[in-house]
Parts: structure tokens; sequence; C-alpha cells
């Protein structure tokens, strides 16, 4: 049984229909990857899958059980978190602040200083910024505490949009990197990004949205290798 199971799911803005009866899965252990255009669907998936937007018809399981109606705040306690686009951080509090507030469903004060720790040993810029205001720190520094922030929550499954974008090439490989540590601390990843390259690159399997759809699939080793991929994606 998948970890994450998304079926025939359809979503809409009003009458615009955003997803189109999409289906996928994400095991345990895996870093996915979806792959699209502007407005393909990707971001309108992830807020579906972590409560912020509710689904017409289909369904969402996680470990089998339904969470297509669970309102946000619970999913994040049942173990899925959410790196938004954009950051999202609080701009006007201090990088501490903001990952404790990442351990928001949690009451074990031992456990949630010590995954501090181990935020600060993944993002070591944050702990020399600790007292530092949000707002003012770089745009991937930003970006590693809106990724710490959210491993807070002890999740078995991360949710990305668009880690990398506006980073300096320097700081994509770098964010990357870290993504892939996740992975090998035992945290699955799904993962939106408008680097295709480098996100096929890390991720074991990768679905291409179009409109909606789901039109591609396999593993993300064979999709990089795909000519109309290549050509659609890849700019190659």
């Amino acid at each position: 049984m998948a970890m994450l199971e998304i079926n025939d799911l359809n979503v809409y803005y009003g009458v615009i229909r955003a997803l189109k009866g999409i289906s996928f899965e994400v095991n345990e252990g895996e870093v996915i990857a979806l792959i699209g255009a502007n407005g393909a669907g990707k971001t309108t998936t992830l807020h579906t899958i972590t409560g912020l937007l509710s689904a017409k018809s289909g369904s969402i399981h996680l470990d089998g059980k339904d969470i297509t109606k669970t309102p946000a705040h619970k999913i994040v306690k049942m173990g899925i978190a959410h790196v938004p686009e954009g950051r999202r951080i609080f701009q006007n509090l201090t990088v501490l602040d903001n990952i404790k507030l990442g351990a928001f469903t949690r009451k074990d004060k031992d456990g949630i200083a010590e995954d501090i720790e181990k935020v600060y040993k993944l993002f070591p810029r944050l702990e020399e910024r600790k007292t530092q205001i949000a707002g003012t720190l770089s745009g991937g520094e930003q970006q590693m505490l809106a990724m710490g922030r959210a491993l807070m929550s002890k999740p078995r499954i991360v949710v990305m949009d668009e880690p990398s974008m506006g980073l300096s090439p320097i700081l994509v490989s770098e964010i990357f990197d870290i993504i892939e540590s996740i992975r090998e601390q035992g945290t699955t990843v799904l993962l939106v990004e408008q680097n295709a390259k480098k996100a096929l690159s890390i991720a074991d399997r990768a679905y291409v949205l179009e409109t909606g759809k789901i039109v591609l699939s396999g593993k993300a080793s064979d999709l990089i290798n795909d000519e109309s991929v290549k050509k659609a994606y890849l700019g190659e």
C-alpha cells in the first residue's frame, strides 16, 4: 500500500476545473516530483492534499485512511507538512520563533528542543541567524527557514512548492542537496518544481501535469531522457 494515494481528484475554482481526475501515489521514502508548466495544476494539487483546498470529487488517502475532507491543521498532526510557494515565513518574528511555530501541534518540550538542534545541524546558517528578524534574511535563507519550520512538525511527508524559485544557481544546488538529506533522514518528499532538470535528478519517480491532467509518469531517470519531456521542460 502506498503511503499517500490520490485517486481521481477533481478540483474547481468556481466554474474552472483546475484538476481533471488526477491519480498518483507516493511510497514511503521516495522523492516524487510533479512537473509541468505554470497553470498546470501543481500548486492546486499540493493545496488539496494539505487541506487548503477542497476537492469536488475523488479521494486522498494517507496510510489507507481517507483524509479528503480533513482540515489543514489536522493533516499537519497526521504527518504531512507543507513548504509553500513564496516561503510564507513570519517576516516580523525572529528565525528561532519561526522555527518554534513549526511545532505548534506538539507538546513535547524536550523533543521540540532536540528537533530545533536537528534543524540547525541541517541548516547551520539558521543557527547563526537565530535571533535575526526573518524578513531581513536573504531569499535562500528564507527558503531554508521555511523548510526547517516544516520539519518541526515531525512530518512523514513534506510537500514542497517551488523551493528553488528566485534563487541563484549555487543556492539552488544547496537546496536540492538539503532535500536529499531530508529524504536520507527518512522523510518522504513530494516536490513541485519549475526546475524540472534538478527535480528529476533527485526524484525516484515523477508525474507530468498538463492543464490539470497527468499526461506522463514513470521513473525520473527515464523521464529525464524522454524526448517530449526534454523538449517541453528541460530546454533541450
